[in-house]
């Protein structure tokens, strides 16, 4: 059986997974195919792309629609709930083949849980969902055994940590459900007890502090679903927006260790998966990791990777993850000698083999890359990404050499997917890599993983003794990550940088 699930449509960067008999044949966003920024809409080349391997048997959507307007009704969001275009039926009238097939519906939290716990390899789990509002929910803990998923914890709309951090990133004037990351960056340079305090009061922001189950772990008596552009609106520099990001990230790590607390205490298990848009949260993640011993993060723990665990209950197995590049394909090899040709010539390039990844981050397949120990480096690659100078860049690294070069987080021992930081041990050797506060969000390689990309680091390494490269997402600020042959003429074309595409 295939079944089609479609998840952030109509909300946020839409995407596609086709998946037959619990293999996943194909998963990619709408964005990469329009060209627009998480968009909202499923395109018919997106569509076309995931049925050309195969028409599926019916279509599974990641929430439930109804449920959705009544908590927009309940939040005044009048207009949009009794907007009847904006329910899944209607809207996939707009595409022939999909209009025809039968659908189904699953909750907005368990196609969360459900994409991290049956990618994972845990046959037990505490799955911790944590995002800005999903049909109702914010924050659920799941029960991961066997097969099975139980609820054992919900908090509810209007109480939202992710809420919160997208109004504070909104509150410096960058775009809500697309910069957080920056924010996140942003807080390296900032003094967090600045505003701590004034933003725990104006707010109301409780953080219980019991050392057993509660039955609400933060909450909000200021609802922050419309953000707070007022908020001390007096403090508008640059040094005020790094120190309100600083707190915003201070608050935000407290309470994420307090509810994988409450998963400790509510679930027996050895193992947590960490899933929904504050996933992402690489500089958060690695605060948490000594309260499990073992970890998962889907690398697309956003509402896009949704659409591969709303399909899981109409399979008898679990999903079968084995990679994240489940996008486009641009066959061939894998042009290592053309990429290490121009870094040797001290030259960023960049890379477009294979298949894209599903996910907001580059590994590998859509990336720029250079030599991370020119001292120029980060200022160029950030002047070709149309970016902000005080944004860092990732290292990938060879798998057996990463510990030699950085202290990992507790119980992390490998990051193939960029979802924790961790300090370098020779920050001045690296200076495109480390951020002001000497951590990277390091990408480890091994030859399972990728073996044509672990081939890549292995002769750079040979010829130069640094067994890492720069790695950031093939785009410009603002664009989606290249995804085709024709992406790659315009990305040459408009921002005169060389990428190097599969070898026939």
């Amino acid at each position: 059986m295939k079944i089609l699930g479609i998840s952030g449509a109509l909300n946020h960067d839409a995407a596609i997974a086709l998946v037959e008999d619990s293999k996943i044949l194909y998963a990619s966003h709408a964005e990469r195919y329009s060209g627009i920024k998480n968009d909202s809409r499923l395109s018919n080349d997106l569509v076309r792309a995931a049925l050309d391997y195969g028409k599926p048997d019916r279509i599974v959507w990641y929430e439930r629609p109804i449920k959705k307007k009544l908590r927009q009704l309940y939040a005044g969001q009048y207009r949009t709930a009794f907007d009847m275009n904006e329910m899944p039926k209607k809207y996939l009238s707009n595409h022939p083949i999909l209009s025809k097939l039968p659908i189904d519906y699953s909750s907005h939290h368990y196609s969360h849980a459900a994409s991290g716990y049956h990618t994972s390899k845990f046959q037990d789990a505490a799955i911790v969902v944590i995002d800005s509002v999903g049909e109702f929910e914010t924050i659920t803990i799941w029960k991961g055994i066997g097969e099975k998923l139980t609820k054992v914890y919900s908090q509810s709309y209007p109480h939202s940590l992710g809420l919160f951090y997208s109004a504070m990133t909104g509150r410096v004037g960058l775009k809500t459900q697309e910069d957080e990351y920056i924010l996140m960056g942003m807080a390296a340079y900032g003094d967090p007890m600045r505003f701590y305090e004034r933003m725990i009061n104006d707010f109301g922001i409780t953080i219980d502090q019991n050392t057993k189950p509660t039955d609400h772990v933060i909450t909000f008596t200021e609802n922050l679903h419309r953000g707070c552009k007022w908020w001390a609106i007096e403090y508008n520099t640059e040094k005020d927006h790094f120190d309100i990001a600083a707190a915003t990230q201070l608050i935000y790590q407290q309470a994420l260790c307090r509810i994988v607390r409450e998963a400790s205490y509510r679930v027996n298990s050895n193992n947590l998966i960490l899933m929904g848009g504050a996933a992402l949260n690489c500089s958060a993640n690695s605060g948490i990791t000594d309260i499990f011993d073992n970890h998962w993060i889907m690398p697309n723990p956003g509402d896009a990777g949704s659409c591969i665990g709303a399909t899981q209950p109409y399979f008898d197995n679990r999903i079968e993850w084995n990679t994240p590049y489940l996008g486009h394909d641009i066959v061939g090899e894998y042009p290592v000698d053309d990429i290490l040709t121009s870094l040797y010539q001290g030259n960023i390039c960049g890379i477009a083999s294979g298949k894209a990844e599903f996910g907001p981050r580059s590994l590998g397949n859509r990336t720029l890359t250079a030599d991370p120990r020119g001292d120029k480096i980060k200022d160029a690659l950030n002047d070709i990404k149309r970016r902000q100078k005080f944004r860092p860049f990732a290292p990938m690294i060879l798998e057996e050499e990463v510990h030699n070069y950085f202290q990992m987080p507790i119980n992390i021992r490998t990051s193939p997917y960029m979802q924790f930081v961790a300090r370098c041990k020779f920050p001045k050797d690296f200076p495109a890599i480390c951020h002001y506060d000497d951590t990277a969000r390091v990408q480890t390689v091994n030859e399972k993983q990728h073996p044509e990309l672990h081939h890549l680091l292995t002769k750079f390494k040979d010829a130069t003794g640094c067994p890492m490269l720069v790695n950031t997402s093939l785009n410009i600020k603002g664009e989606p990550i290249v995804n085709d042959t024709k992406d790659v003429t315009r990305f040459e074309k408009y921002y005169n940088t060389e990428i190097h595409i599969s070898k026939s």
